[in-house]
């Protein structure tokens, strides 16, 4: 209990610190915008990998040059930007899924795996499965919990949408 509200105050005073001209509303669309670039519906190794890069840049940058207003509203503006220091962790994990994911299947397209047609290839063989990420910490590489998928009752099938 202690050592979480040791790491709460931190958090706070480090955003409620910042002495930059951005509002954290800027900082979320740019993390929306790099996110629809990197991680959107079509994704590809290369855009994963430079979204990965530019994530933690991004981060500083807002730990660095977020203003959270010291007006009467404090509360909301810090609350928004606890909220977009989440998002930036979490995007991170995304991208870590996205490209770890080394297949198309779903909403997962990843345009180096298509037919022709510009299908989805999937790989059943090694993505049968349920996965969860753990976040360890802020520059730590979250790690991937796997287990086997048994697919007794449905039968798996590549989708065709021509």
């Amino acid at each position: 209990f202690q050592e979480s509200i040791t790491a709460t105050r931190a958090r706070i005073s480090r955003l409620l610190s910042g002495r930059g001209k951005r509002t954290p509303t800027s900082f979320h669309r740019e993390l929306g915008e790099l996110m629809i670039e990197a991680c959107g519906m079509s994704r590809s190794e290369e855009g994963l990998k430079a979204g990965l890069a530019r994530i933690p840049e991004l981060r500083e940058q807002f730990y660095r040059d977020v203003a959270v207003p010291a007006n009467g509203s404090m509360a909301t503006a810090l609350e928004y930007a606890g909220r977009v220091a989440d998002f930036l962790e979490f995007a991170e994990v995304m991208c870590h899924d996205a490209l770890m994911r080394d297949e198309s299947c779903g909403a997962h397209f990843r345009v180096e795996h298509q037919t022709d047609d510009g299908e989805a290839v999937r790989d059943d063989e090694n993505y049968c499965t349920v996965s969860a990420w753990e976040f360890r910490g802020i520059d730590e590489t979250p790690h991937l919990h796997v287990e086997p998928l048994d697919m007794e009752n449905v039968e798996l099938a590549v989708r065709n949408y021509q």
